[in-house]
C-alpha cells in the first residue's frame, strides 16, 4: 500500500496525505476495507480517475490476484463494480 502511494505520488503527481495517514494509523488491510466499505468513493479515488490512473487506486490493487486471500470475493466483487463504473478496464 505504501508502494501504491509513492506510485501515485511519482506517476500520477497525486501526492495523498489523508491516504498517508490512513495507513500509518490502521495498516494496509484495515484501510483498503475502509476506502472499499465507503458509500461513495474517496477524494484520492477521484483524483486518480481525474489523471487517468485508477490503476494506482486501492481497488485495481484489490483485484489482482496476488491479494486475493485477504479479501473476499465480495469485496473483490465491490472493487471491480467501483472500477468498471468509471469506465476502468482491468
Amino acid at each position: 500500500m505504501t508502494a501504491l502511494y509513492r506510485r501515485a505520488k511519482d506517476e500520477a503527481d497525486h501526492d495523498d496525505a489523508n491516504f498517508l495517514k490512513m495507513l500509518a494509523e490502521h495498516g494496509g488491510e484495515e484501510t483498503a476495507r475502509t476506502l472499499l466499505h465507503a458509500n461513495t468513493v474517496s477524494d484520492g479515488y477521484t483524483e486518480l480517475w481525474k489523471r487517468r490512473r485508477l490503476d494506482l487506486t486501492v481497488e485495481a490493487l484489490i483485484i489482482k490476484p496476488q491479494w486475493k486471500d485477504l479479501f473476499t470475493d465480495e469485496e473483490r466483487g465491490v472493487a471491480l463494480k467501483r472500477l468498471v463504473s468509471f469506465d476502468y478496464v482491468p
